[in-house]
């Protein structure tokens, strides 16, 4: 079996086990630059010293974590084309990822929130805004989310994350008030709950994105502004004000408490008050 076959078969199992669309893509990506490299030769050609190889050309132009996520498609790829029967062994299964120190998620401040609250000038600019930070949601979560996925008598949504897994956020009434105002000045009927000013329709990520991004011009914040920044501060206000890591882990739709614990290192409020407490 070709490279190219063993690709497009994974590819589709994968989506009927429920792999987000986002993961098809990246892991697309890899495989093209696989299928490229080794001129799509036959997949049972190929044995651990070879991908060892194509790793090692590729080590210098990677970061250490694009490099673990090369590794953990091929061993993903190759673990299915065994199981699968197409090969007779996985030679990707002793390739180890590097290892290398977890970064520290970057928030911004309660100032920062305030100056980019400020700067914000349209009803889609208020309610996309509030709406991100106060549920902590991923964008592409609030981008395929549509109007009848909204409760507002207690003021939540449920969403779908990675693993198309469900699960309920809540929004504060700040993020209420500017997302009705938008919602009932809308004409259009398209059930998405935020879509494009001119010809409506589903707003895409990369145009979430770019409302973002302008508001943060307005806002003159001397740093580089992202969505998913939003959602690190979400986390991180959580904390300070308290909250237990496990409720913050089912808030953000962490499967893993490790991914969560990591904003633990971001409370230094919350640090220099346990250490007048105790010191």
């Amino acid at each position: 079996m070709l490279i190219s076959k063993a690709w497009e078969t994974y590819a589709a199992d994968k989506r009927i086990e429920g792999f987000s669309p986002n993961t098809i893509k990246a892991y697309g990506i890899q495989a093209k630059l696989l299928i490229l490299y080794f001129k799509d030769a036959e997949i049972a050609t190929l044995n651990t010293e070879i991908l060892k190889e194509y790793l090692k050309n590729s080590a210098s132009a990677l970061k250490p974590s694009s490099m673990a996520h090369r590794i953990r498609f091929m061993k993903s790829l190759f673990r299915w084309c065994h199981v699968e029967g197409h090969i007779p062994h996985n030679p990707a299964s002793k390739i180890k990822e590097p290892k290398f120190g977890k970064r520290i998620p970057k928030f911004l401040t309660e100032r920062e929130i305030e100056l980019l609250r400020e700067a914000c000038i349209s009803p889609i600019e208020k309610a996309l805004f509030e709406f991100l930070f106060s549920t902590g949601c991923r964008i592409g979560e609030i981008a395929s989310l549509e109007r009848n996925c909204i409760n507002w008598s207690n003021r939540s949504a449920i969403v779908r994350g990675k693993g198309d897994k469900e699960r309920e956020v809540y929004f504060n009434i700040r993020a209420e008030i500017w997302l009705r105002r938008y919602i009932d000045n809308r004409q259009d009927a398209d059930p998405a709950v935020f879509v494009t000013e001119r010809l409506p329709h589903r707003m895409s990520i990369a145009q979430m994105r770019y409302v973002i991004k302008r508001i943060s011009a307005r806002a003159a914040i001397n740093k580089e502004i992202y969505p998913h920044q939003l959602r690190h501060s979400y986390a991180t206000h959580l904390l300070n004000n308290g909250a237990p890591v496990e409720v913050i882990q089912s808030l953000l739709g962490h499967e893993k408490s490790e991914t969560t614990r990591i904003y633990a290192q971001l409370s230094g409020r919350l640090r220099q008050e346990f250490y007048q407490k105790y010191f």
